[in-house]
């Protein structure tokens, strides 16, 4: 008779408990149910871009190269929210089919331009209810390197080198970011010069005026 007791004591102590933490739960869902959002949230970026030159007189998207880096976000409210990356990126082309310069003097069979900067965009972003978002803003970008090869036929005499790029770059850009899996994000970005990067006179393998044109595919995750 006391074992039925103290079991119905221990039953009851157990209820009561049990009944407090669900209704505390109940007052306040968003400490367990419910993600609370982050006023900042920070991670990892990295893929591929896939350039041209404007101006070069080629096109397609056949220099590839990196993108990768951090990026920080800012939420301002439940649908929008700042971002702030810093990226080392490849831009350049690539031609995959001859071209005969201005002239007509020479028959460019291969031209590359490599360009590597270290850049910072800053988009706005607003949200759907899958934390799936878009994006738009800018980025400048300070050149590291640059090089650019020309083998044409006959051989040129020409020096690139009188024709250099501009030391920064100023792009427009459109990103959309798909959510995966929670912090995992797809990323597909477009991004195009605002500012030409060179300027070019009586040169005979590009337009006198040239910008960078780019697709860029990646991964993020937030942590």
């Amino acid at each position: 008779m006391n074992k039925s007791r103290e079991l119905a004591r221990i039953l009851s102590v157990i209820v009561l408990l049990g009944s407090t933490f669900f209704q505390a739960k109940a007052q306040n869902p968003s400490n367990y149910y419910v993600e609370v959002p982050k006023t900042f949230s920070g991670g990892l970026v990295g893929g591929a871009s896939f350039s041209q030159v404007d101006g070069d007189k080629f096109a397609g998207y056949f220099k590839v190269g990196v993108n990768a880096g951090a990026i920080l976000y800012a939420r301002l409210s439940n649908t929008f929210s700042a971002s702030m990356e810093l990226l080392y990126t490849q831009k350049g082309s690539r031609s995959n089919y001859n071209q005969n310069s201005s002239s007509n003097k020479y028959t460019v069979t291969d031209q590359r331009i490599n360009l590597s900067y270290a850049e910072i965009p800053v988009l706005l972003n607003i949200y759907d209810k899958h934390k799936s978002h878009v994006g738009m803003g800018f980025s400048y970008s300070q050149l590291i390197n640059a090089d650019e090869t020309i083998k044409t036929n006959p051989e040129s005499t020409y020096d690139q080198s009188k024709y250099p790029f501009r030391k920064y770059d100023i792009n427009f850009i459109a990103s959309a970011n798909l959510h995966l899996f929670k912090g995992l994000y797809g990323n597909l970005r477009f991004q195009y010069s605002v500012v030409p990067v060179r300027k070019t006179v009586d040169y005979e393998f590009a337009r006198s005026q040239q910008f960078n044109n780019l697709w860029v595919l990646r991964v993020m995750y937030l942590f």
